[in-house]
């Protein structure tokens, strides 16, 4: 099996080649995420677990927010099962309890995404928010 290439360039191009992500795995690092986003791929979903108020105030752009309680309802009835899916909460841990549900539910290819919303910020990364209400948080 040929191994993907990991970088662009104009022969690359040529010849109808383009970069491949590595697999995805159980855990991931922001910078992981971000190259990925960089490629534009669209074949992936970034999932915040944590309430609706912390997703509102600020999350990862692109993110959809489904809170624990919702989460494999939602999953089922919104995404393939063999998407690839990122998840993040407000701790790893509470990100983890997601990734393992969504496995249970079929989903093949989850990751957790280590450090979350904080890590993709201290990394520089882009946040988004759609309304600031400290009084919420």
């Amino acid at each position: 099996m040929p191994r993907p290439l990991r970088q662009f360039s104009p022969m690359n191009l040529f010849f109808g080649l383009l970069p491949q992500p590595a697999p995805l795995r159980p855990e991931s690092r922001v910078y992981d995420l971000k190259t990925r986003l960089d490629w534009g791929e669209p074949a992936l979903t970034i999932i915040d677990v944590r309430n609706r108020a912390r997703f509102n105030a600020q999350h990862i752009r692109g993110a959809i927010s489904i809170p624990m309680a919702e989460l494999v309802t939602q999953a089922r009835q919104s995404l393939e099962s063999d998407r690839d899916i990122y998840v993040y909460g407000e701790v790893d841990e509470e990100a983890s309890h997601a990734a393992e549900q969504l496995r249970r539910a079929g989903f093949k290819q989850v990751s957790v995404l280590r450090g979350g919303a904080a890590a993709w910020k201290a990394a520089g990364f882009p946040l988004e928010t759609l309304h600031q209400n400290p009084a919420t948080l």
